[in-house]
């Protein structure tokens, strides 16, 4: 078995690209740090460094096992903090996966509202698609996710939230698109898209170009709509996505048309079935479900 320790010593040299740098943070010699990894590598029977002259750099089992330990530690701290929470007031940390809505907004009111209430509660955020929040979610190392009507899965319990984001394009202001009110999905073919590459979002998508009966021309897919706007700002295409989270008021070159007929998607809180929550994070949960019963 790996000793935690051992782990920090690995992190450190990866992130100082030097055992000499990584035993001065660590406060132990460089020998002892040397011969800490070498151990390491033996017990574990693979190459993880790989020594040079002016910077030590990872092997892909290296790279591999850096992932794995920074999940590890994450998972650690993060039960740590459950454990340290007082008796007498709430405190801890709460552990969020969002991905990219404005509904998000209201979120960050109800934690504002907590916090003012509960000044020691943490909230850590980790924004990313569906499969990543997923997958930290499993691994524990999230709470609860929030996602646009992810796929339904019997592991998880959901919650629908009363938040609404309407779908639409992304286009250039100086496009054939530009100035109008809506567009519909008969008008988009034969033009490149950019599709959202989460497949709960584009599979959606993709239902209603097919109730249209259009075959939509992709171009390209994105899973965070910053690269989106750029690829929309280069000419690549017209990026299919949800309102507001791009803000083209004013000089900025991208405007967003809506869908018609209207498409929108609900915002869902997803939690692990039978998971135990702290009680930082049992709070938040409560204010939201409270907040969601009363609209």
């Amino acid at each position: 078995m790996i000793e935690t320790r051992l782990l920090q010593y690995f992190l450190a040299i990866a992130e100082e690209q030097s055992i000499t740098r990584a035993a001065e943070y660590l406060h132990v010699t460089q020998p002892t740090l040397s011969k800490q990894m070498m151990d390491l590598e033996n017990a574990l029977g693979k190459q993880l460094l790989i020594r040079g002259k002016k910077k030590v750099t990872l092997t892909e089992d290296g790279a591999y096992l850096r992932s794995r330990a920074q999940e590890i530690m994450s998972l650690m701290e993060k039960t740590e903090s459950a454990f340290r929470e007082n008796e007498q007031t709430i405190s801890g940390d709460v552990f969020i996966g969002c991905g990219e809505h404005r509904s998000t907004c209201q979120i960050m009111q109800l934690i504002r509202e907590i916090q003012m209430e509960y000044p020691e509660i943490k909230f850590h955020f980790f924004s990313s698609n569906a499969d990543a929040i997923t997958e930290r979610l499993d691994k524990g190392l999230l709470d609860m996710g929030f996602l646009l009507e992810p796929e339904i899965n019997p592991h998880y319990d959901y919650l629908k939230l009363p938040f609404y984001e309407t779908w639409g394009i992304l286009a250039r202001k100086d496009s054939e698109f530009a100035g109008r009110k809506s567009v519909t999905f008969r008008e988009l073919s034969g033009y490149p898209l950019i599709m959202p590459s989460q497949t709960s979002n584009s599979n959606k998508i993709t239902t209603f170009f097919s109730d249209e009966m259009v075959t939509p021309q992709i171009a390209a897919t994105y899973n965070l709509i910053f690269n989106a706007g750029l690829m929309v700002e280069a000419g690549i295409g017209y990026a299919l996505c949800i309102d507001e989270l791009i803000n083209t008021a004013g000089d900025h070159p991208l405007t967003f048309i809506p869908l018609e007929p209207k498409l929108q998607s609900n915002v869902m809180l997803f939690t692990k079935k039978y998971q135990v929550f702290s009680k930082a994070t049992k709070l938040f949960l409560d204010r939201l479900k409270q907040k969601t019963l009363n609209g």
